[in-house]
C-alpha cells in the first residue's frame, strides 16, 4: 500500500496537484517584466520605415512576411499571461486607432525595463508606478482592396465602385448606364415550400408540364427586364434555363457567393436585395454608370464603376509579384485608411521622427526635478522610457542611438520642439519634422501612450501568478464563430 505524501504547508496545499504558483518580486514581478521585455524586443526591430521584416509561420503553416506588429502578434499566439496583457493593449490600439501598435509594445517594454531598475535599487512597486496615470463618421469598410497577382506595385489603381474577381454568367459582358436588380436568392424557378407529387400519364402531359415551367421562367425574367433592369446580381446558383432567358432579354448576370459582398454592392449602387425573383420597383433598383467584364493580368474581374467621385465605396486594385508582398501592401493601406479615420475624429497632428517623445521626456524630467520624495525617481524613469522610440528608429536606420538622442536633447533645450531624427541621412543627423512634413496623429500618440502605460501598470501590480492544472482532453477549436472569411475583409 502506497503511503500518502502530504503537501508542503502554505498556499500550495490548497491547490490541485499539477497547479503552479509563483509569488514575490523574484518569482512573479521580474519574471513578468522579463516576458514583456522579450516581446517588446521582438517587434522593436520592426519599428519605423527602416524596420526589418519578420517571417512568421502560424499554426496553420501559413507564411507571413511583414513588419506590421498587429499581424505578428495575431499570428504568434502569445501564451504568457503577463505578455498577453501587452498584446491586449496593442489590440486595443488597433481597434481604437488602427495604427501605432508597435509604439505600444516598444513603449510598454521600455516602461517595464526602467521600472525593474527602480525595483532593483530598493523602491517598492507602489513607488515605482506613482507617476503612471490611471468628429467624423468615416467608415473604413468603404475602402475595399482587390488583390490581383502580377505586374508591380506601381500598376495598382483606385476605382470609384467595386471590383470582384468573378466572371459574368451569361453572354452580356458590358452595360452602360446600368439599372441593377439584386437578389439574395438563387436565380432559378420557384420551388414549393412542401413536397409535391405530380402524376403524368402521357407524353403530351410531360411536354405541357415542361413548357409551363419554361413559360413561368420566361415571364419572370421578362417582368424583370420590363421593370428596366439590365443587370441582375444574385447571391445563389444560376439555373441553365434562367441563364437562357437572361441572354434572350439581353440582361447581364453576375453571381456573388458572399453575402457580405452582396451587402456592400447594395450600398455602392443604392439597391435593395430582394429575397424572391419578383420584378423590382424603381426604388429597389441600384444604378451604376457602367458594369463590365475586364481582364487584369490573367484574372477576370467584374467592375461596377461610378464616373463621379461621390460614390459610397471605392476599391484599390493592388498588383504585386507575390501574395506576401500584396498582403503587406494591404496592411499598409489599412493603416493609412485608419489614419484618415482618426483625422476625421481629431484633426490635430504632432511632429514625428521622435520629436514629440524627446520633448515629452524633456518636460517630464523637468517636472520630476521639482517633485520631492521618492516619486521623482519614477517620474524621471517614465520620461526616460520615451527615449525608446527615437532609439529604436536610430538603431533600425543603422546610426548610433546615443549620439542621436544627445543631439535631439541639445536642439530641444534650445527651444526647437519640432526637431526629430533624419533617417535619410547617412550620418547621425536631425531636422525639423514640421518642415519635412513628417507628422503623427495626436489621437494615435495619445492612445498609444495611455494603453502602454496602463498595460505596464497592470503587469507591475501582479505579485502572484497562480496557474491551475490544465484541463485534460481535446482542446476546443479556437476559430471564428462565423466561418465566412469575407466578414473581416
Amino acid at each position: 500500500m502506497a503511503l500518502h505524501v502530504p503537501k508542503a504547508p502554505g498556499f500550495a496545499q490548497m491547490l490541485k496537484e499539477g497547479a503552479k504558483h509563483f509569488s514575490g518580486l523574484e518569482e512573479a514581478v521580474y519574471r513578468n517584466i522579463q516576458a514583456c521585455k522579450e516581446l517588446a524586443q521582438t517587434t522593436r526591430t520592426a519599428y519605423g520605415p527602416n524596420g526589418m521584416n519578420k517571417m512568421v509561420i502560424n499554426h496553420l503553416e501559413k507564411l507571413f512576411v511583414t513588419n506590421d506588429a498587429a499581424t505578428i502578434l495575431r499570428e504568434l499566439e502569445v501564451q504568457h499571461p503577463a505578455a498577453k496583457m501587452i498584446v491586449m493593449a496593442s489590440h486595443m490600439q488597433e481597434q481604437e486607432v488602427g495604427d501605432g501598435t508597435n509604439f505600444v509594445l516598444v513603449f510598454a517594454g521600455a516602461l517595464l525595463e526602467l521600472a525593474e531598475e527602480l525595483l532593483r535599487i530598493g523602491l517598492s512597486v507602489s513607488e515605482a508606478m506613482s507617476i503612471f496615470p490611471d468628429s467624423g463618421n468615416f467608415n473604413v469598410d468603404n475602402i475595399r482592396v482587390c488583390k490581383i497577382l502580377g505586374s508591380g506595385i506601381y500598376s495598382s489603381s483606385v476605382l470609384h465602385g467595386m471590383v470582384f474577381k468573378k466572371e459574368t454568367e451569361g453572354d452580356v459582358t458590358s452595360v452602360k448606364d446600368a439599372k441593377i436588380a439584386v437578389y439574395s436568392c438563387p436565380f432559378d424557378g420557384m420551388i414549393t415550400e412542401t413536397k409535391g407529387t405530380v402524376l403524368i400519364k402521357t407524353a403530351e402531359e410531360l411536354m405541357n408540364f415542361s413548357k409551363g415551367e419554361e413559360n413561368l421562367m420566361d415571364a419572370q425574367v421578362k417582368a424583370i427586364a420590363d421593370a428596366g433592369a439590365n443587370v441582375i446580381v444574385t447571391g445563389g446558383k444560376v439555373a441553365d434555363m434562367a441563364l437562357h432567358y437572361a441572354n434572350k432579354y439581353n440582361i447581364m448576370l453576375v453571381r456573388l457567393n458572399s453575402k457580405w459582398d452582396l451587402r456592400r454592392l447594395c450600398k455602392t449602387v443604392g439597391a435593395t436585395a430582394l429575397p424572391r425573383l419578383t420584378p423590382p420597383v424603381l426604388e429597389e433598383m441600384g444604378h451604376c454608370d457602367s458594369v463590365y467584364l475586364s481582364e487584369v493580368g490573367d484574372t477576370q474581374v467584374v467592375v461596377f464603376k461610378h464616373e463621379k467621385e461621390d460614390g459610397a465605396i471605392s476599391t484599390l486594385v493592388l498588383r504585386g509579384s507575390t501574395d506576401n508582398l500584396m498582403d503587406d501592401i494591404e496592411r499598409a493601406v489599412d493603416d493609412g485608411v485608419n489614419t484618415f479615420k482618426v483625422l476625421t475624429r481629431d484633426k490635430r497632428l504632432v511632429p514625428g521622427g521622435g520629436a514629440t517623445e524627446i520633448e515629452l521626456a524633456k518636460q517630464i524630467t523637468s517636472y520630476g526635478e521639482t517633485c520631492p520624495g521618492l516619486e521623482q525617481y519614477a517620474i524621471k524613469k517614465f520620461a526616460e522610457a520615451f527615449e525608446a522610440i527615437p532609439r529604436a528608429l536610430a538603431e533600425n536606420s543603422g546610426v548610433k542611438a546615443n549620439e542621436i538622442i544627445s543631439k535631439l536633447y541639445a536642439v530641444h533645450q534650445e527651444g526647437n520642439k519640432n526637431v526629430g531624427l533624419d533617417i535619410e541621412a547617412e550620418v547621425p543627423a536631425v531636422k525639423d519634422m514640421l518642415e519635412a512634413g513628417i507628422l503623427d496623429t495626436y489621437l494615435g500618440k495619445y492612445w498609444a501612450i495611455k494603453l502602454a502605460t496602463n498595460a505596464a501598470v497592470t503587469v507591475l501590480r501582479v505579485d502572484q501568478i497562480i496557474m491551475a492544472k490544465p484541463a485534460g482532453g481535446p482542446k476546443p477549436p479556437s476559430g471564428k464563430k462565423d466561418w465566412d472569411d469575407d466578414q473581416n475583409d
